[in-house]
């Protein structure tokens, strides 16, 4: 599966797929839709660190996707030029 870079795509990927998402991972997930880049800024937030609580908060999320799309992230936050 092919996981584009932007953090917007990604949310709408996550969210088709993660039918119920956790109460914990919803703001995340939703702050995730406003962003383009690992490099962006929610308010005060920085993306890097909306995917990190993300990526803390999704430990329910499962299956083919969940792993390519949290591969992704841990990507794009070890390499941010992408």
């Amino acid at each position: 599966m092919q996981i584009p870079n932007n953090l917007s795509e990604i949310a709408k990927i996550i969210r088709a797929d993660w039918k119920n998402v956790h109460y914990t991972a919803k703001p995340y997930l939703s702050a995730l839709e406003t962003l383009d880049s690992i490099n962006d800024h929610f308010f005060e937030d920085s993306a890097r660190s909306i995917v990190c609580y993300f990526l803390a908060n999704a430990h329910s999320w499962h299956g083919e996707t969940a792993r390519a799309v949290k591969q992704k992230l841990n990507d794009l936050l070890k390499n941010p030029n992408q």
